[in-house]
């Protein structure tokens, strides 16, 4: 029993591990401001939460935002709280709806969820704590990120619409470009995490 917690430990230790590494692979696609761009660290987090539970996939999600925040963090733990809290919604709903039905239609339904509840956490989250943080500690006003924003798409004109227009289609195309590399991958590394 204590042999299988502490591989369990190990297993979801080195999954965050992995995801601290891909968070440093990041993608910035030309229709989203600079700062915002796609990483693919959510993957592991994933993973751990299908194969060993929702909490699992939350630890991952700790353990990968610890580590940057120790080795790159610049933001006053403003963004890695952000990208914890954004992660942990993505994995524990599609976590805990794979649980319940595991199937591949289960992980899909899962993942699916998690990134549409992930989305709307993540508009709420910037418009009312992460971008009025951002101004107040670190002096980067949201009339400049408004007008990124609006220098790539013209419907961009307040906050209200840099959230609408911005934040909510990148997190929700992060959360697809996430669900397609992990169906595959969940199924071709299960087993291994799975052996004692």
């Amino acid at each position: 029993m204590k042999n299988n917690k502490l591989n369990k430990l190990i297993k979801i230790s080195l999954l965050g591990c992995i995801a601290f590494i891909l968070m440093y692979i990041e993608l910035p696609l030309p229709i989203f401001p600079t700062f915002l761009k796609i990483d693919i660290g959510d993957l592991p987090a994933l993973i751990g939460a299908f194969a060993f539970g929702p909490m699992a996939g939350v630890l991952v999600e700790l353990v990968k935002n610890v580590l940057f925040a120790i080795f790159k963090g610049n933001t006053a733990l403003i963004g890695e709280s952000a990208n914890f809290i954004v992660g942990s919604v993505l994995v524990f709903t599609a976590g805990i709806i794979y649980k319940k039905k595991k199937t591949k239609n289960g992980a899909f339904i899962g993942l699916l969820a998690g990134g549409i509840i992930m989305t709307i956490a993540a508009a709420f989250l910037n418009y009312f704590v992460l971008l009025p943080l951002y101004e107040t500690v670190l002096g980067f006003k949201i009339s400049a990120v408004v007008g990124m924003g609006s220098a790539l798409n013209h419907n961009v004109k307040d906050l209200n619409s840099f959230v609408l227009w911005m934040i909510v289609p990148f997190n929700f195309l992060k959360a697809i470009i996430v669900s397609i590399v992990t169906l595959p991958l969940y199924k071709r590394v299960s087993p291994i995490l799975h052996r004692i």
